[in-house]
């Protein structure tokens, strides 16, 4: 892998997840609740939802930050779990956190 894919990787992982355990934290201290007489009981079940929803694919993409930080650490960051080859440095770019080539991806999301 490129070293300087790694090196840019580094800061851009280690930002994105420093934002997300901080939104995570946040949510924890100040949840979303829907407020007022006037709020509909289905409305509050279906923001509730929204919100579970939307902290599952918080952590999900926190698990992936810490995974790609760890391929970093082990040398195998931008190699493709699945088929081994290196994964484009572009797509690397705009997902650091990529753990597929973009034709594995693909394969697998069918």
């Amino acid at each position: 892998m490129d070293p300087k894919v790694v090196a840019d990787a580094r800061p851009a992982l280690e930002a994105e997840r420093e934002r997300i355990s901080g939104e995570l934290a946040e949510e924890v201290e100040h949840p979303r609740v829907a407020h007022g007489a006037q709020t509909a009981a289905a409305t509050e079940v279906s923001e509730s939802q929204r919100g579970q929803q939307l902290r599952e694919r918080e952590e999900q993409r926190l698990a992936q930050i810490e995974a790609a930080l760890q391929r970093i650490e082990d040398g195998s960051f931008g190699l493709c779990s699945s088929c081994g080859k290196a994964i484009n440095p572009e797509r690397l770019e705009a997902l650091p956190w990529a753990s597929d080539c973009i034709d594995c991806h693909s394969k697998n999301r069918r």
